[in-house]
């Protein structure tokens, strides 16, 4: 039997016949890729602790929905660029999210828009407390043999707010009105240790330092004698983050405003790299290293000075460091601490790769909640990423220096990351990446007695990457 659709469109281009648009009765879904993904979540049972994690004060005779469906809706919802409550109105007869969240195809529906709302609005401080305990489980968890060094990188990003969200204030600097989270991530794991939703004109560092004795108590306990370093931009750079790292024996680079004083200090270097580029045409880095003590400070710290010249003008820049080898390497010390540019990639997946700028609700603990949700999401595609990628060596990919990756020069390492991106496009992908080439795919699902049957589109370019990506899932993600 043929079911006319409700909605119809005729379209003219063709010169041939008409092309009709309409609604298919069969069940189709449009993130078959997101299977692969539940199924690498099954393995690690990623959203069901997650989910562990909150309290389920409800009336189990009045409950249709587990909490674990409820994160995994959101979650999933997430990660396939639904980034609002709204868009399960319709997601919830989709035959994939039926899947998903542990439901045949045709089974009653998932979570409406009002219980996805009633349910973050239910999340209590204790819940938060719970979450934050399990991101740093998975972190601690997700090394395979103690690690020798930690790295944890401090950054605050501005998050705009649209309505009236408590404690969101309006921001001189970023001239909107919004909120200031914070995230704490891990240089060796991509993976997002420790995140906090702040009011929208707090000072990037609050709370910073409790963050940092939470983190460091939780890996000591577990790694007594692993070597953790900080490292932070000047916003981060001031005395208490300097004393806290200092209490608790952490290595710290921090960047660290110019003022007059130093800009005296350093002119004559300055000078220099501009009379060495004048002579060469070729940009100059030039760095110094000495003691320095701020008015504020209770002793001298150790910076370091950075002044470039090239064809675009001059540029100076200072960090404070308490790392042993800045006295005999202070540019390597320095190009250290300009790697923690790698985890503004994680700010900029979380806030506009998974939209943690949509945080909407009224309440601010909704929204703190939130904020775990799309962090979750993260976490769970980071996860992912490393145990699927393929990671072939400079040689392999037409590098001859004969050293790591790590230690290659600037050009080589260019080039090395570029040939690694075109043979592995999904291992280092950004979450737009992962829709286009896995999540965005359409399929057919159909279900019977024996199985759920899931039909691929028959002329999809990344099939290769989605069979690739199960089969490793399914032997437990070797490369």
């Amino acid at each position: 039997m043929s079911l006319q659709s409700a909605r119809q469109l005729v379209l003219g281009f063709h010169p041939a016949l008409p092309v009709v648009v309409e609604e298919s009765a069969a069940r189709l879904s449009s993130d078959g890729g997101l299977l692969v993904i539940r199924e690498f979540d099954a393995r690690r049972d990623f959203t069901a602790r997650f989910a562990a994690a909150l309290e389920d004060v409800r009336d189990p005779t009045f409950t249709w929905h587990r909490m674990v469906s409820l994160v995994r809706q959101r979650v999933y919802g997430l990660l396939a660029d639904y980034e609002d409550q709204n868009d399960h109105t319709e997601l919830r007869h989709d035959p994939v999210f039926q899947l998903l969240c542990d439901r045949l195809p045709g089974d009653a529906a998932l979570a409406s828009q009002p219980t996805l709302s009633r349910f973050e609005n239910a999340v209590t401080i204790a819940d938060l407390k719970r979450l934050r305990e399990f991101l740093l489980d998975e972190f601690l968890d997700s090394f395979d043999s103690p690690p020798v060094r930690i790295t944890l990188d401090l950054d605050a990003f501005d998050d705009e707010t649209h309505g009236q969200q408590q404690l969101t204030m309006f921001h001189g600097f970023y001239e909107q009105y919004q909120y200031l989270p914070i995230a704490i991530t891990c240089a060796e794991t991509d993976a997002v240790v420790l995140v906090g939703l702040r009011h929208g004109t707090c000072a990037a560092f609050l709370g910073a330092d409790d963050d940092l004795r939470l983190i460091t108590t939780r890996i000591r306990e577990r790694w007594p004698d692993v070597e953790i370093g900080v490292r932070a931009d000047s916003g981060f750079g001031v005395p208490v983050m300097y004393d806290v790292c200092e209490e608790l024996g952490l290595t710290y680079t921090f960047g660290f405003s110019m003022n007059a004083r130093l800009q005296r200090k350093t002119q004559p270097l300055l000078d220099q790299a501009v009379q060495q580029y004048e002579a060469t045409q070729q940009k100059q880095r030039l760095f110094d290293l000495f003691e320095y003590q701020a008015d504020s400070w209770p002793q001298s710290r150790t910076v370091i000075v950075k002044c470039e010249a090239h064809a675009a003008g001059t540029n100076r820049r200072a960090i404070v460091t308490n790392r042993s080898g800045a006295t005999v390497l202070p540019q390597g010390t320095y190009d250290e601490y300009v790697q923690r540019g790698e985890s503004e990639n994680r700010n900029k997946e979380l806030k506009n790769g998974l939209h943690a700028d949509r945080l909407s609700d009224h309440r601010f603990v909704a929204n703190f909640f939130r904020l775990f949700l799309h962090t979750a999401a993260l976490n769970l595609l980071v996860q992912l990423r490393r145990a699927t990628t393929q990671s072939p060596t400079p040689v392999e990919l037409g590098v001859v220096d004969p050293v790591p990756a790590a230690a290659l020069s600037e050009r080589s390492k260019k080039r090395f990351c570029n040939r690694r991106r075109q043979r592995d496009p999904l291992g280092e992908g950004q979450p737009c990446t992962w829709r286009s080439r896995l999540i965005k795919v359409a399929v057919e699902v159909v279900f019977s007695t024996r199985r759920v049957l899931v039909k691929l589109a028959s002329s999809w370019p990344h099939a290769r990457d989605l069979f690739r990506l199960g089969h490793q899932v399914a032997l437990g993600g070797s490369g």
